[in-house]
């Protein structure tokens, strides 16, 4: 099979490169050229642990090509397929914006030449795939021509980080279709993803459109939620840690995205309750859980700060913090509405020197936050004369820090932990004052052993 995947952002890379992995003929385009020549050239234009390895592997041996024209690439290659992978950024209302998406599908239907499926794969409103329909049919009847085509929703359940696991041995594939003829496509394409009895679930268009939409929505919900105990377990002197374990071990509930910590962030989550609580707006009715998860999202970012405050009684110009961690998330460079960005902005209005450090998102953070921010070389470095510590991402490489180095290097021994991945009461013998998540704070033990660290 031959197929087009538009766009070479997170999803349209993995997405093309994955299906390449399994035999397909993927061509990949974007109108951006440098991206499209730093592709060629083996530059990827986002960290994805693994991804870089098989881009190369597959361009190398022809399945996986890149091009900036898409003109050029439906006419000419007979895909069966072309998937729309663009942007959908949230508009100033929360909207999903689908100039992007439409655009492609209006560049498609100047171009088409037989019969092909035009698969959404971007995060698209319920109704999206109409407007797409629309926009080619247009095209075609501008050129005169009668030529068959359908449009498929093929939403993706990608988690960064975790992405090409996710589309090679996924949970389950979600498409919405309208016809028999686009279902055959679609099951032929996704054949060599089935082995493993992963399902593959046909349904209608809007369904499938509406399934991305409630499923992001739903694991932003248990996030806030959780959240929301958390706070609630400080004030009554519960620990959040021990609820945690309680609530997850009922199998009505599971024990994933029950981790408190300090909000979600990325691409998807906060743009998709948003765009799905706009689309409900639009329609006449008030997701009202949804407005309170956003709600409550947004002011968890501002917790950790709010007990760096309380700490050091308001008094924080002047004084130096480190951050370890800047992307929203382990094993990704996204910073897209990373609570990190939110911390920061408030530690630098409050007149204090950040100095911060992450495995592998320092370039973006040089382009969201300039020079304001010193950058350590390693996370060894951004605590040298640190007035505290904020572990504000959970990289693997924080979890287990030599802390008498740590002790010896800061000015003072204050450790914020916004996803409670260290032991407070350990700590504190350490010498350590600790401040977590939904747990009680621990005070440091000046004993003889923690004098010596």
């Amino acid at each position: 099979m031959r197929i087009a995947v538009v766009g070479t952002g997170y999803v349209g890379l993995v997405t093309g490169t994955c299906f390449a992995e399994v035999g397909i003929d993927v061509t990949c385009i974007d109108i951006d050229e440098r991206k499209i020549e730093n592709l060629r050239q083996g530059i990827l234009p986002i960290y994805e642990p693994g991804l870089e390895e098989m881009v190369e592997r597959n361009a190398q041996k022809g399945r996986l090509s890149f091009s900036t024209d898409l003109s050029e690439v439906v006419e000419s290659c007979g895909c069966e397929a072309v998937f729309i992978a663009v942007g959908t950024p949230p508009g100033e209302d929360g909207s999903a914006d689908l100039k992007y998406v439409l655009a492609v599908a209006r560049h498609i239907g100047r171009s088409l030449k037989g019969y092909t499926v035009v698969v959404t794969k971007s995060t698209v409103p319920v109704g999206t795939a109409r407007k797409v329909r629309q926009a080619i049919a247009e095209e075609l009847e501008a050129r005169g021509e009668q030529i068959d085509f359908d449009v498929a929703s093929n939403p993706e359940f990608l988690k960064e980080g975790a992405a090409i696991d996710d589309f090679l041995k996924p949970d389950r594939i979600v498409v919405g279709v309208e016809s028999e003829r686009a279902e055959q496509v679609m099951s032929r394409l996704y054949k060599p993803f089935l082995m493993n009895g992963h399902p593959l679930i046909f349904m209608d268009i809007p369904s499938a459109e509406m399934t991305k939409y409630a499923a992001n929505a739903m694991l932003a919900t248990k996030i806030s939620f959780m959240n929301d105990v958390a706070n609630l377990c400080e004030i009554m002197g519960a620990d959040v840690n021990m609820v945690r374990r309680g609530i997850g071990s009922d199998a009505r509930i599971g024990n994933k995205f029950i981790y408190p910590g300090i909000g979600y962030g990325g691409s998807c989550f906060p743009k998709d309750v948003k765009a799905l609580i706009k689309t409900a707006s639009e329609n006449g009715y008030a997701m009202q859980v949804l407005q309170a998860v956003e709600q409550v999202n947004e002011r968890q970012k501002s917790v950790l700060f709010d007990k760096v405050v309380a700490h050091f009684n308001g008094d924080l110009a002047g004084r130096t913090f480190a951050v370890w961690g800047l992307s929203f998330k382990p094993k990704t460079d996204d910073m897209r509405e990373a609570p990190s960005l939110v911390i920061i902005e408030r530690l630098l209005e409050a007149g204090a020197r950040v100095k911060a450090y992450d495995p592998v998102a320092m370039a973006e953070a040089r382009h969201s936050l300039g020079d304001r921010v010193e950058y350590g070389k390693d996370e060894y470095e951004a605590l040298i004369d640190a007035d505290a510590l904020l572990l504000v991402t959970e990289w693997p490489e924080f979890r287990s820090p030599n802390f008498s180095v740590v002790g010896k290097l800061m000015k003072e021994k204050v450790v914020f932990d916004g996803r409670n991945i260290y032991d407070g009461a350990e700590l504190a013998a350490k010498g350590f004052a600790y401040h977590g998540i939904g747990v009680a704070q621990q005070v440091p033990q000046l004993d003889s052993t923690s004098a010596t660290e």
